[in-house]
């Protein structure tokens, strides 16, 4: 089942946490934060939103960093994504 977000929404993957500190001290699943840095596996059209038009400044495959809370969890055929606006998107990460 594919997901197809609609307006200026995309949707996104987060990819692994860390799981050891920098010194060297192993995380339980409970102890980690959600990462920041999330991979776009979707994107909008873009359009007329609320009377302003948005562009789409974002592409599949574009590695971002979002707000901490942003967007609304999901899960589909035992996967995890959180669809989110592009206004959510802080920077692309290279």
């Amino acid at each position: 089942m594919n997901i197809k977000p609609l307006a200026d929404r995309v949707v996104i993957k987060r990819l692994e946490a860390e799981e050891t500190t920098k010194g060297g001290i192993v995380l339980p699943g409970s102890a980690k934060e959600k990462p920041q840095i999330v991979e776009i596996v979707a994107v909008g059209p873009g359009g007329v939103v609320d009377g302003k038009d948005v562009i789409m400044e974002v592409e599949v495959g574009d590695r971002v960093l979002i707000s901490k809370y942003a967007g609304t969890e999901v899960k589909m055929d035992d996967m995890e994504y959180t669809i989110l606006r592009q206004s959510d998107i802080l920077a692309i990460v290279d």
